[in-house]
């Protein structure tokens, strides 16, 4: 049996009201933001990757300062040669006798830059991730809600009738319903790049420490640790 009523997207589109279309709208909108987030933490964890993999050519350097100027360029997401830079400013900056810093040791001040640059660090590779689990955990809520305003709708449409048979129900309905999928569809992709990028952001912060503690080492003592 044919419907009375095509069915579609677009149908569904042209018959619903300010409220539907609004809620598409910070759909799309949710998607476009997420996916451009997924997109830019991608590349950059692209670029993050491939600066880790040169830094062997940092302990090739025959100084500090030119260790640092060798991975600059390497380093375009500004994540190691911060960590670098602000452990060897610690180790060279004067101390005044009678200031705080001069209580402490110099070990314990590398310490506390190399803390403070991981955290700056940690903070940038973290950028946009609350976003991409916002996004995750709402929008099928966004979509669940403009499911139920149209059902409503739909149902004040077949009672204004006066008939309900299954070929009247099943068309606005299931037209409602792709609101749902719509707000699934925004939220399926952005819960997988967060847990990627969580994933990824370990391993770089694994590989930060792992850096800072050579770095520690060779500015307290002159060496950097023997591997194992």
């Amino acid at each position: 049996m044919e419907l009375d009523t095509p069915l579609g997207v677009a149908h569904f589109w042209s018959q619903a009201d300010g409220v539907i279309r609004a809620t598409a709208y910070i759909l799309i909108a949710m998607s476009v933001a997420s996916w451009f987030l997924i997109l830019w933490k991608s590349w950059s964890w692209w670029r993050t990757r491939r600066a880790s993999l040169q830094l062997d050519q940092f302990w090739s350097a025959k100084s500090i300062d030119e260790a640092i100027a060798l991975i600059r360029p390497l380093d375009s997401e500004g994540i190691f040669v911060p960590i670098a830079a602000g452990g060897a400013a610690a180790a060279q900056a004067p101390v005044a006798e009678e200031s705080l810093a001069a209580r402490v040791d110099r070990s314990e001040l590398i310490t506390r830059a190399l803390r403070q640059r991981i955290n700056e660090a940690a903070a940038r590779l973290e950028a946009g991730l609350t976003f991409l689990a916002s996004v995750g955990s709402t929008a099928p809520f966004v979509g669940l809600f403009g499911t139920v305003w149209g059902i409503y709708h739909a149902l004040l449409s077949i009672a204004a009738t006066g008939t309900i048979s299954i070929d009247k129900v099943a068309g606005p309905v299931g037209e409602a319903l792709i609101m749902t999928a719509f707000g699934l569809a925004v939220a399926i992709p952005a819960v997988l790049a967060y847990n990627a990028f969580t994933r990824v952001n370990r391993v770089v912060l694994a590989q930060l420490d792992g850096f800072a503690h050579d770095l520690h080492s060779f500015l307290t003592l002159g060496a950097r640790p023997e591997a194992g």
